[in-house]
């Protein structure tokens, strides 16, 4: 009898043991798996704010709500690059020269074949030329994929929420708003439920978004994350 009672005080004993350990451990590493997810999201949510704000520039100061619009854009649209050559010289510049009449007497010469005017006013080795490259080469990677912008990473294939509005100014102006989120739940739901439910009650009780995102629906903040 005292043999069993001994077996089973160590067997209690052992419990006690992890569920200590399970206590200390348990928050260290959700906290541990929450910052390695995190900072996956906080890259793809800089992706996505690069876009968009590439969107914005060329269609109207307006964002898109929709990621096939975005993805297309990114995937199609391209950028005018203007590549340099020379520069006036302050003697050029007093003589009333302006690039944009440098530019048009080179481009007359090109026409006629008459380089008379473009050597008499030094513009010899001077050019602007345009050069058009695709968005996604000049904001991403090479190898970067398109696609993946609208996915969570480690949401099990769940999309982040984008949505637009316009407000009013006091002025009148329309200003349009971006925001951009994924909640706790969906990226994190699978780790240990109740340490997710306390970040996500200690989050709410101080009135903010429980989860990553950037913008705002409601007050312009030039769309920054919540992380900044």
């Amino acid at each position: 009898m005292k043999t069993v009672w001994n077996v089973l005080l160590g067997i209690a004993i052992i419990v006690l043991v992890y569920m200590c350990y399970a206590s200390i451990m348990g928050p260290i590493n959700f906290e541990k798996s929450q910052k390695i997810r995190e900072k996956a999201i906080i890259a793809r949510l800089m992706d996505i704010r690069k876009a968009q704000q590439e969107f914005k520039s060329l269609n109207k100061q307006k964002h898109t709500n929709d990621f096939d619009s975005l993805i297309h854009f990114v995937k199609t649209q391209k950028l005018p690059i203007v590549a340099k050559e020379g520069v006036l010289s302050d003697e050029q510049l007093e003589s009333g020269l302006t690039e944009s009449k440098a530019i048009n007497i080179i481009n007359k010469a090109k026409k006629t074949n008459n380089w008379s005017e473009v050597k008499k006013l030094g513009l010899e080795n001077f050019s602007r030329d345009t050069i058009w490259i695709p968005i996604k080469d000049t904001i991403f990677t090479k190898n970067f994929n398109v696609d993946s912008l609208r996915f969570v990473p480690y949401g099990n294939g769940k999309q982040f929420q984008m949505d637009t509005v316009t407000i009013l100014t006091e002025a009148g102006a329309p200003i349009n708003l971006l925001e951009v989120k994924t909640p706790y739940e969906t990226y994190l739901g699978d780790l240990d439920r109740q340490e997710l439910i306390n970040i996500i009650d200690r989050q709410t009780k101080m009135n903010r978004y429980p989860g990553l995102k950037f913008g705002d629906l409601m007050i312009p903040n030039n769309n920054a994350g919540n992380w900044e």
